[in-house]
């Protein structure tokens, strides 16, 4: 279920996030960055919809362009970032909300957001 405050939502957080990326890693991140947060942007729709196959797979997608991004800096950060998005999509298909939570708190953190997350539900 999502939150009853967008801007309170995880991913739409992370996608707001991303911008310190762009400044960290500069130009040549943007196409990347930008197809994160279009990938971000369909997995809350589907969620929208009631789709979480879809939303699920477009959260995969989106982690592996920021993987890739990852890798293209620094082999290890990319493997890392592989792993996360792996353990996100393995916990959400298997409906473990607290684990995809973690997952997510991490990526956050990996995009800049210092702030903890005390939301409830997601």
């Amino acid at each position: 279920m999502p939150p009853s405050n967008p801007a309170d939502d995880p991913f739409t957080k992370l996608a707001q996030n991303l911008g310190e990326l762009e400044i960290v890693i500069g130009e040549r991140a943007r196409p990347a960055i930008a197809g994160v947060r279009e990938g971000l942007r369909d997995a809350l729709a589907c969620r929208a919809r009631g789709d979480m196959a879809g939303s699920i797979a477009a959260i995969r997608t989106a982690m592996e362009r920021l993987a890739n991004l990852g890798s293209t800096l620094d082999p290890e950060e990319g493997a890392m970032m592989r792993f996360i998005a792996e353990r996100f999509t393995a916990a959400l298909g298997a409906g473990d909300k607290g684990d995809a939570k973690t997952v997510v708190d991490v990526m956050r953190r990996k995009a800049g957001d210092t702030k903890d997350d005390d939301k409830k539900d997601w």
